[in-house]
């Protein structure tokens, strides 16, 4: 297993596939990172050596990924609720924030249905 990161590259993938589960990495940075690191992204990660890893490792390292890009978007968070713009009240509340519909659906960031009690019949 190649160690990118602080993160556990799994061997038995492809080069483009193992480097999305690194945090902040998606598949077109992947491959961006492969080519200019000159390594077939087509390789399985088995099959890379130690300098190929090694030129991995220092494309990898130009990127701001895992804990301190997670850092950076909490931080962006919390400025949004701190300044009480629409979206940072929709990240307080719990609630979806571009725009979708909340009557129904959006249960994701609603979290599980709260069953609230009828009102009963007045009886004559």
């Amino acid at each position: 297993m190649a160690r990118i990161a602080g993160i556990d590259i799994p061997k038995n993938k492809r080069g483009v596939i193992a480097l999305t589960y690194i945090y902040g990495i998606g598949s077109s940075r992947a491959k961006e990172i492969l080519a200019t690191a000159k390594v077939n992204e087509n390789t399985k990660v088995s099959d890379w050596s130690d300098d190929e890893i090694g030129h991995i490792r220092e494309q990898v390292g130009v990127y701001t990924i895992e804990g301190e890009l997670r850092s950076e978007v909490q931080l962006n968070i919390k400025r949004l609720m701190d300044i009480g713009c629409y979206r940072g009240i929709r990240h307080r509340s719990g609630l979806p924030l571009r725009g979708q519909r909340t009557k129904t659906n959006s249960r994701t960031r609603k979290g599980k249905r709260r069953t609230v009690a009828g009102k009963k019949k007045a009886t004559k």
